[in-house]
């Protein structure tokens, strides 16, 4: 975890008003809730979770260096350790508050953008970190790929953050003289409170599609906890792409603090986009102005990440002629996305991409298709323990789009990866081209060994990850090194 290095101290009792007074000057240097990141001077949030207690880590949080327990009822009773230990509801919704007080509201200090939806989260952060770089601001980045504090760069361990964590790594940042922090902000992590403690400067909307279901149950419950991003709680303006009712359904519901960003010209819209084949993207702000650039990242649904991108920084307040100059420098809005339409190999081209859901799916599909001379292959699987609705659609659209689907092992979790291959292999039309190779290197290996110089093959669902999770047992396996090594022993 990244924290601060120098944080001044703050007074329990400061932190908690119901804190009991012979504990009110106990002196707090740092926060978090997870025993193995604590340091001496800290903080210890004892939640519950998913299968334990955090309270059960109490003890051992305080064998540390914790100087203070706050938990749960439930909690209270795991503490055996000689510290204060302060009980409140719900204990899980304070932490982000506190936690950013411990920190010195480090949030306030900053620009920061908020990123939602189904597919893009990922690009579109990148898209913005990169617009505010060329435009000379120190910047962090925290999402699903990595997290980056004014170019450290540490591995994610979730889209968005545990708020203790959270808290420290926005200190950092401020410590390091950053300005900016994009986020990518999952429906997940509104839902549980995550951001509870950050009021955003600009909040953006990619698209809402199929998936997650496992955990929101239906599409309006998914896109309700979405909305939440929008309200004046946890940002203060957005932009929310209204290619589709889920889009103006936010707009209308923003009362004009969000703008809309459409491609379609009788759509009303404050902000339209067009695109072209090449990557070129036009945008008009109504009394903002026009901008001509591009993007070197295949597909409409880029196009459309770029432009929510710049709409975005301009709603912080960026004029036109700022923005255009700086990416007239850094030649367009080209950051490099791992594992996000991310081009190993070529001849035959091979692209690794994350997407895992029917319509992520289908745009990386449609993307490829225009420039594939050859076979269009798509190597997929479905995650285990995960939406299973979603599983048959997946590999529908692609048997109907692709010249050839293979089935294979995506991440099983603790599910049997033969019955997720089954209930994708049931989605399938009947007529159309598909295998199934369950091993997923020897699924890659296969299909770049056989492929033609002519042909695409796009490796998707895991993108940027290297562990394969095979109930409980990790595997190291990034499909990009995995094409990569069997590219290159087709040239050997």
């Amino acid at each position: 975890m990244i924290r601060p290095v120098h944080v001044t101290s703050t007074r329990l009792g400061e932190l908690i008003a119901s804190c009991p007074a012979e504990y009110a000057d106990v002196a707090i240097t740092g926060a978090t809730a997870d025993n193995r990141q604590v340091e001496p001077g800290d903080l210890f949030f004892a939640i519950p979770g998913a299968t334990a207690h955090g309270a059960r880590y109490a003890n051992s949080a305080v064998a540390s260096g914790a100087v203070a327990v706050i938990t749960d009822t439930d909690g209270a009773d795991f503490v055996t350790a000689d510290v204060p230990v302060i009980i409140l509801a719900d204990v899980a919704r304070h932490v982000g508050d506190i936690a950013a007080a411990v920190y010195g509201f480090p949030a306030q200090k900053l620009t920061t953008y908020a990123v939602t939806g189904t597919n893009g989260k990922t690009t579109t952060a990148f898209m913005i970190d990169h617009i505010l770089n060329t435009l000379g601001e120190t910047t962090g980045l925290i999402g699903t790929v990595a997290v980056k504090i004014a170019g450290q760069e540490i591995p994610a361990q979730l889209t968005t953050p545990q708020p203790a964590d959270l808290q420290a790594m926005l200190a950092a940042l401020v410590e390091r003289g950053g300005t900016s922090l994009v986020m990518e902000v999952s429906s997940h992590a509104i839902a549980q409170g995550r951001i509870e403690s950050i009021n955003y400067s600009v909040a953006g909307f990619t698209n809402l599609t199929q998936d997650h279901l496992d955990y929101h149950n239906t599409l309006t419950e998914y896109f309700e906890a979405k909305a939440l991003l929008f309200t004046e709680k946890f940002s203060r303006v957005g932009v929310a792409i209204t290619d589709t009712p889920w889009g103006e359904e936010l707009v209308k519901r923003g009362n004009e603090r969000v703008a809309a960003l459409a491609s379609q010209p009788d759509q009303p819209a404050g902000w339209r986009f067009t695109g072209q084949a090449d990557g070129t993207l036009t945008l008009r702000g109504e009394n903002w102005g026009t901008i001509t650039t591009s993007t070197n990242l295949p597909g409409d649904f880029n196009i459309a990440n770029a432009a929510l991108a710049i709409a975005m920084v301009a709603k912080a307040g960026y004029s036109a002629e700022a923005i255009s100059a700086a990416l007239l420098a850094s030649n367009g809005v080209n950051p490099q996305v791992p594992g996000r339409m991310e081009v190993v190999a070529e001849a035959p081209r091979i692209v690794v991409d994350f997407a895992h859901n029917e319509d992520a799916l289908t745009k990386a599909i449609e993307a490829l298709r225009p420039s594939t001379q050859g076979n269009l292959i798509v190597i997929t699987g479905s995650a285990g323990d995960r939406d299973v609705t979603k599983r048959p659609l997946m590999a529908k659209t692609v048997a109907e789009r692709a010249d050839v689907l293979v089935i294979t092992d995506d991440d099983p979790h603790s599910e049997d990866p033969a019955h997720i291959r089954a209930d994708l292999i049931a989605g399938i039309p009947t007529d159309t081209n598909w295998i199934e190779i369950a091993d997923r290197r020897e699924a890659i290996t296969a299909m770049v060994t056989d492929a033609c110089a002519e042909d695409t093959i796009l490796i998707a669902g895991r993108g940027h990850e290297t562990i394969q999770d095979m109930n409980g047992t990790l595997v190291n396996l990034d499909d990009r090194e995995v094409a990569r090594e069997a590219h290159a022993k087709r040239r050997a």
